[in-house]
C-alpha cells in the first residue's frame, strides 16, 4: 500500500502486493460470510460436507495466515521505501500517514467489517519506524526475536486451553468457552447474536460492532509482536534486494524450494490431523496459532521468492497485477464493500446462508474486477481513488491525480 508516484515505483513490489491483496480476499471470505468462529472451525458454521472440508483444508494449507503475513511483509517494505524517499522529512511523513491510516481503519472497522487490519497496521507501523536505520542482519535478528516472543505468548495461551479441557471448575469452563468463541463452537446464543447483528440495518450493525467487536487496539496484545516482526522482515527483504530483483535467479529458486518444501507439507499434516481429531479446538489452536507462528514467516519468504522467480515484469499479466498492487488500498477496502453488500443486512442479507465451499466462487469475480478496473483507472490517474484520499489527508493538501 505504498503511495509513491508511478515514476518511483518498483514493479516487483507492486506485482507481489497485487498477489497479496488478491490472496487476502480468499483468506477473508469466511470472515465476511460466516459467524466469526467459522473462520477457523467448520463445526461453528458453514457446513461439513466433503466439499466444505476440502475448502477448509486447502485454505488452511495455502492461504490462512500466509496472505496476511505476505501483506504485512509488503507493508513493511513499502513503508521503508516511503521513509527512505522522504529523507529529512521522514518522521513527519511517516506518522501523518500512520495517523491517517488509523482513522481510515477505524471507519472500516465500525462502519463495515470487524476484520479490519488497517488500524492495527497503523499502530504497529508507528513502532516499526524506530527500526528504519538498522541493517538487514539486525532487522532479521530482531524480527526473529519478536516471533519467538509471540510464540512463547501463544504457548501460554495453548497451555491454558489444554488445562481447561476437563471443564471441572467454573474457571476452566469459562476459559474453554472463551476459546470456543474463536476456535471452536460458541454457544448458540453467541452465534445467533452475531448473525442478527450482521443481518441488521446499516446503523444497527454499527452499534453491534461498537458493542461487541472490541477496539482498534484489541489486536495488539494478541498479534502485535508477530505483525511487527513481519514488517521488519519485509524491511529487510526490501533492503537486501530480495523484493527488487537484485538476487540471482538461482538464489530465488533455492529459497523458494527450501521454504515451501519445508513448510507446506507440515501444514498439510497439521490440517489432516485437525480433521482426524474432529476439529477439536485444541488442535485448531495448535495448528493455526502455535505451529503457524513458527511456520508462517518461512512460508511467506517462500511465497515472496517464488513470485520473484516467476515474475515477468513486462508481460500482460504482470502489468495487470502491478496495477492491482498500485491500487491495493482501494482494492482491499473495495472488496469489503463488495462482500459486505452481498452478506450484510443493508445489502443482499446473505450472511450465514452459504456453505463454505460456495464462498470461493466469489473470488474469481472479485479478482476479475480488480484486474480490469485497476489498469483502466491507473492509465488515466496517478493513484487509486483511496490512495489519493490517503495521500491527500496525510499531506494536508490536495494531490494531483493526473500527470
Amino acid at each position: 500500500m505504498a503511495t509513491a508516484a508511478p515514476r518511483e515505483r518498483i514493479a516487483s513490489l507492486d506485482i507481489i502486493r497485487g498477489v497479496a491483496v488478491m490472496g487476502i480476499l480468499v483468506a477473508n471470505l469466511p470472515g465476511f460470510a460466516l459467524p466469526e468462529a467459522a473462520y477457523f472451525s467448520p463445526l461453528a458454521w458453514g457446513g461439513t460436507s466433503p466439499a466444505d472440508i476440502a475448502a477448509w483444508f486447502a485454505t488452511y494449507v495455502l492461504v490462512e495466515g500466509k496472505m496476511r503475513g505476505l501483506f504485512t511483509f509488503l507493508f513493511g517494505a513499502s513503508m521503508l521505501l516511503v521513509i527512505d524517499a522522504a529523507g529529512d522529512r521522514a518522521a513527519g511523513v511517516h506518522f501523518r500517514r500512520m495517523a491517517t491510516l488509523f482513522l481510515i481503519g477505524c471507519l472500516h472497522l465500525y462502519l463495515f467489517w470487524w476484520g479490519d487490519i488497517l488500524a492495527h497496521y497503523a499502530l504497529v507501523g508507528s513502532a516499526a519506524f524506530l527500526f528504519r536505520s538498522l541493517s538487514v542482519r539486525w532487522l532479521i535478528a530482531i524480527g526473529m526475536g519478536l516471533v519467538a516472543l509471540q510464540w512463547a505468548n501463544d504457548i501460554v495461551y495453548w497451555l491454558a486451553l489444554l488445562g481447561s479441557a476437563a471443564r471441572d471448575t467454573p474457571a476452566h469452563v469459562a476459559t474453554w468457552n472463551g476459546f470456543a468463541e474463536s476456535f471452536g463452537v460458541p454457544p448458540r446464543a453467541v452465534i445467533d447474536a452475531n448473525i442478527a447483528g450482521v443481518r441488521s440495518g446499516f446503523v444497527e450493525a454499527i452499534g453491534y460492532r461498537w458493542q461487541y467487536e472490541g477496539t482498534p487496539f484489541a489486536m495488539l496484545p494478541l498479534v502485535g509482536l508477530q505483525t511487527l516482526g513481519a514488517m521488519l522482515f519485509g524491511m529487510a527483504a526490501y533492503r537486501s534486494g530480495l523484493l527488487t530483483g537484485a538476487w540471482p535467479a538461482r538464489r530465488y529458486a533455492r529459497w523458494a524450494l527450501i521454504c515451501l518444501g519445508l513448510t507446506l507439507p507440515v501444514y498439510a499434516v497439521l490440517g489432516s490431523e485437525t480433521i482426524a481429531h474432529g476439529f477439536d479446538q485444541r488442535w485448531i489452536f495448535f495448528a493455526s496459532i502455535v505451529a503457524g507462528e513458527v511456520l508462517r514467516p518461512i512460508t511467506v519468504a517462500g511465497y515472496a521468492t517464488a513470485l520473484m522467480l516467476v515474475i515477468r515484469p513486462d508481460s500482460a499479466v504482470a502489468n495487470r497485477l502491478a496495477a492491482v498492487g498500485r491500487a491495493a488500498f482501494t482494492n482491499y477496502l473495495g472488496t469489503t464493500l463488495m462482500m459486505t453488500f452481498v452478506f450484510s443486512g443493508w445489502g443482499l442479507g446473505q450472511f450465514a446462508t452459504w456453505p463454505r465451499a460456495a464462498l470461493y466462487l466469489l473470488a474469481p469475480i472479485a479478482w476479475g474486477t480488480m484486474l480490469i478496473w485497476s489498469p483502466w483507472w491507473l492509465a488515466r490517474y496517478r493513484y487509486g481513488p483511496l490512495e489519493w484520499v490517503w495521500r491527500t489527508l496525510a499531506r494536508g493538501r490536495l494531490q494531483t491525480m493526473r500527470g
